[in-house]
């Protein structure tokens, strides 16, 4: 695949940020959250999840 501008803004790391605060490092993709880790520490609890 051929890096033009075009496509190089939808590729890769920096194209995806945290719905929550806007970040681009440590986004938890799983279960479709994309939301940053530090983010999911203060929300994790509305979230659902758990400590064991």
């Amino acid at each position: 695949m051929q890096k033009t501008p075009e496509t190089q803004k939808t590729m890769g790391k920096g194209a995806r940020t945290c719905r929550r605060c806007g970040t681009h490092r440590a986004i938890i993709r799983k279960y479709g959250l994309n939301i940053c880790r530090r983010c999911i520490r203060e929300i994790a609890g509305d979230l659902g999840f758990r400590k064991y």
